[in-house]
């Protein structure tokens, strides 16, 4: 087994990790970092569940190895939480939504949603839903889940305008 050290900044804090060459993303995610909510779904980048952002772009974590996170800015869903530990507000609209279920698929649709969020424009429900297409649920039903980050995206936006 080859092994290789990256260096990386996951979720705000500099890290540093020794990892077989071959190891993915979500692999060192879940094991060396110790992160739950990357969930190993199919492990071929076809269902989402593994989402995180990599230099704020979403990607499948399954199918990106852990040496391309060399230099890298990852955040997990873990990061989006505040230092007192409160949720961030798009998973409080999922929650309010009841766009969860199993929540297995959510961790990797709330980061799939960022992008989205952190817009300075309003998306359509389309724009939403091409966003979030490389993620699969199989329980909760996508109207509820497109409702939560609408939801999300328009109160960002109007406490931006009143500031």
């Amino acid at each position: 087994m080859a092994k290789k050290t990256i260096h990386c900044t996951i979720n705000g804090s500099k890290k540093e990790y020794t990892v077989d060459i071959r190891e993915s993303l979500s692999d060192m995610l879940r094991g060396s970092a110790g992160l739950d909510s990357i969930k190993h779904g199919c492990d071929v980048g076809e269902c989402g569940a593994c989402t995180v952002l990599i230099d704020g772009q979403p990607f499948n974590s399954c199918i990106y190895l852990a040496i391309w996170a060399q230099g890298k800015t990852i955040l997990t869903l873990e990061g989006l939480s505040d230092k007192k530990g409160t949720i961030s507000d798009i998973q409080q609209a999922f929650i309010d939504e009841g766009a969860v279920q199993c929540g297995f698929c959510t961790p990797g649709f709330i980061m799939a949603s960022i992008p989205i969020i952190t817009k300075e424009e309003v998306a359509s429900r389309d724009e939403i839903r091409k966003q979030v297409a490389g993620n699969l649920c199989r329980c909760t039903g996508y109207d509820k889940i497109i409702n939560a980050i609408e939801k999300t995206q328009h109160k960002r936006l109007e406490e931006k305008k009143s500031k």
